[in-house]
């Protein structure tokens, strides 16, 4: 696969997962909303990143780590409008989705956030990972 199919890969899964998400929150289940934002957001900056920098990204669950590398791209720097705004805006939610990985991950957590993943929070959590992913997809356009 070259890096344009695994990109595409990654997105379908990015897909799957935001849809999953959405399901979720249809049934009820709040705390998988968070978790399955959580993946799609995680797995659309890892197809960004094997696009761009044709290599597998670190295996880590941390978005942020991933996508630090992606803004020094030239091609995405000097094409995507108001690049730096946007990162600033959305890199405290990358940390915020990295919690909700690991409380889906280790049951005590899991127990501890189940509580705090209201109706009101996951819908929350769904719409900016919805904007964010949006933004994320977009950046595929820059790609020669």
């Amino acid at each position: 696969m070259d890096a344009l199919e695994k990109f595409k890969y990654w997105e379908s899964k990015a897909i799957y997962d935001l849809e999953t998400a959405r399901a979720m929150q249809q049934t009820g289940r709040y705390t998988y909303v968070a978790f399955m934002s959580q993946q799609a957001v995680e797995k659309i900056v890892k197809g960004l990143y094997v696009l761009y920098l044709e290599r597998e990204p670190a295996r880590t669950h941390n978005i942020w780590l991933i996508f630090k590398d992606l803004i020094e791209i030239e091609q995405i720097k000097s094409k995507a409008e108001g690049l730096y705004i946007k990162v600033d805006s959305y890199k405290s939610f990358f940390s915020d989705l990295l919690f909700y990985y690991i409380a889906e991950r280790y049951p005590d957590y899991k127990q501890q956030i189940s509580s705090t993943v209201t109706e009101i929070k996951a819908r929350e959590v769904l719409t900016k990972a919805e904007e964010v992913f949006l933004w994320l997809q977009s950046l595929s356009q820059y790609k020669k």
